[in-house]
């Protein structure tokens, strides 16, 4: 190994190691990824058919009323069923199951991020760690089991599984001589992994005349193998649309438009081994920024040695050294800290904390539901104008309970 001595502020000595050195697993993509990829695999937690109980109005449509309202209601669900039945309500099956298939890919902003290793000390890296970007796409699948309680009212669960992937890029900054930030270490990682969801929901909803208002809402779980506890978000999305009947019987065509927000709890924090963190150029890119910081500092001692008496005791010029001598300070010390960890990476652990959230919470969605019969449905929906895309398309089976 060879040690360089630097002129940092507090002074310590860094180890520059040969990339040959770096030894133990073969080494994962960058899982800081994982640890905001699962955000996103809450957002198919919001796919729910389109049915609702609906006011039947107008003359043309007063022998269905006549007939809604001298039928017997036969099933237990919804309670108040019979008495909504009654006042020429058309309710659907008061039961189903429904199978979706899902697609998004939406932007991330992290914050607040802080890493440790071998249970060291947590370093705050805003500012110093800068990511330029950080999306997630995911497929999914979903099974919904529902019944509606009230006339007005559906309960469902949530069951998923998804296969997904975040691409995530930042890179290292600290200043130079004229104050400037420079780029000492850039890369990108990419991880894919499988995870598992599981929530509860419910949409109030109401209908008149084919017109409908929806407001689905729920919370989820997921659990994500490299988190300390699984992950929650509530999600909200409010539907306004318009059911047009066909000529035959129980068959019709639905459109809405909408919107879509999630909020997540934000923090996340956790433990994992070094050897599933690294990248496999990480060793090599560590070293390149323990060099830059050293020639970062060089610079600035040599800008400050050259001002003079008066040059150095003006305000300006010392809040700039002092601010410099500081950034580079605490880069120094993280990446001597990493250096040191990935030297013994076979036992080696990072230790993490971070806030994250959607780059947008909202985005606008359109969709549409063709109607069989009350008991098939197929839906299909897509979402835009926002940094997060996506697409979906469900089945839906209904039965009396």
């Amino acid at each position: 190994m060879l040690y360089i001595p630097l002129s940092l502020k507090p002074s310590f000595n860094l180890k520059i190691r040969k990339e040959s050195s770096l030894t133990g697993p073969k080494q994962k993509p960058m899982k800081i990824s994982c640890l905001l990829l699962f955000f996103f695999l809450f957002l198919f937690t919001q796919l729910q058919a389109q049915v609702f109980t609906n006011k039947e109005v107008g003359q043309k449509n007063t022998e269905l009323i006549d007939s809604i309202k001298k039928s017997e209601y036969p099933y237990s669900l919804p309670i108040l069923g019979a008495k909504a039945t009654k006042a020429g309500y058309n309710l659907p099956y008061s039961a189903g199951f429904s199978a979706q298939y899902f697609w998004q890919q939406s932007d991330l902003v992290i914050d607040n991020l802080n890493v440790g290793f071998n249970n060291g000390p947590m370093y705050n890296l805003d500012g110093l760690v800068r990511f330029d970007k950080a999306f997630a796409t995911a497929s999914a699948t979903t099974i919904r089991p529902d019944i509606w309680l009230l006339p007005f009212l559906n309960i469902y669960g949530i069951f998923g599984k998804a296969q997904a992937s975040t691409e995530v890029g930042f890179g290292v900054w600290v200043p130079d001589s004229s104050n400037t930030d420079q780029n000492i270490l850039s890369t990108t990682t990419t991880i894919d992994f499988n995870t598992s969801t599981y929530g509860i929901g419910f949409t109030p909803t109401i209908g008149v005349g084919g017109g409908f208002l929806a407001l689905d809402m729920n919370v989820a779980w997921t659990d994500v193998p490299q988190l300390s506890k699984p992950a929650q978000s509530f999600i909200f999305g409010p539907r306004l649309g318009k059911n047009f009947k066909f000529k035959k019987p129980e068959q019709s065509i639905a459109f809405w438009a909408g919107g879509f927000r999630v909020h997540l709890k934000s923090e996340t924090n956790g433990s994992i081994s070094l050897s599933e963190v690294l990248p496999p150029d990480f060793g090599s890119k560590v070293d390149q920024g323990i060099q830059k910081v050293a020639n970062a500092q060089k610079q600035i001692d040599a800008w400050w040695a050259g001002l003079s008496n008066s040059e150095q005791q003006n305000p300006v010029n010392e809040a700039k050294y002092n601010a410099a001598n500081r950034a580079l300070s605490r880069a120094g010390e993280i990446l001597a800290s990493a250096d040191n960890a990935i030297n013994s990476i076979g036992t080696s652990t990072v230790q993490y904390s971070m806030d994250k959230r959607p780059k947008d919470a909202w985005n606008f969605i359109v969709g549409s539901q063709f109607q069989l019969n009350k008991h098939l449905m197929l839906r299909g929906e897509y979402g835009f104008l926002t940094s997060r895309t996506q697409f979906l398309i469900g089945l839906q089976y209904r039965f009396g309970l």
